[in-house]
């Protein structure tokens, strides 16, 4: 398992470029419900980021919710710069969090729907959630933008408990 710098360095970066991508793209694209995603492409960007704040929103909780994970883009994120808008704001409450994180936060209990996990194990599924989310998003946004985004490096997702395609879902053990 990565430190909690490292995973907290790969989420910002992944948050970061997720706001870059999902930027570029018309409201069309939004609307479009690939076969492959669960929902539309405007609900898994907004997971992108809606996944990464109810981390940090758990973990000061001291509770993870699943319906924040299973929440629908409200429909006032019309296009991509709207949700690009949300991503950066939610961006910025994470990098905020991480700041005043000590070390020992990452050993706190949070509850969550399926018993209880440290904050260290919920933080690197976070960001395995996130990137997932981003690898989506680049497959589906190909060819609806209009603009090339290069992916990130490769090695922002080494070490991350991935499925070797974007579509596989990973299973928690």
């Amino acid at each position: 398992m990565l430190p909690p710098s490292e995973l907290g360095a790969r989420l910002d970066r992944i948050l970061a470029h997720g706001v870059t991508l999902v930027a570029a793209l018309p409201g069309r694209a939004l609307d479009e419900t690939p076969p492959q995603i669960e929902g539309s492409v405007r609900d898994l960007a907004f997971r992108l980021f809606r996944r990464s704040l109810a981390y940090v929103d758990g973990m000061d909780m001291g509770e993870l919710r699943g319906a924040w994970l299973r929440e629908p883009a409200p429909p006032d994120l019309v296009d991509g710069p709207a949700v690009a808008r949300y991503g950066a704001l939610v961006r910025g409450r994470v990098a905020g969090w991480f700041e005043g994180a000590g070390i020992r936060e990452f050993a706190r209990t949070i509850s969550t729907e399926s018993g209880t996990d440290n904050g260290h194990a919920l933080l690197e599924r976070t960001v395995a959630q996130a990137a997932q989310c981003l690898r989506q998003l680049h497959a589906v946004s190909r060819p609806s933008s209009g603009k090339t985004i290069n992916p990130l490096p490769l090695s922002d997702f080494e070490g991350l408990p991935l499925p070797a395609s974007p579509w596989e879902e990973r299973r928690s053990p």
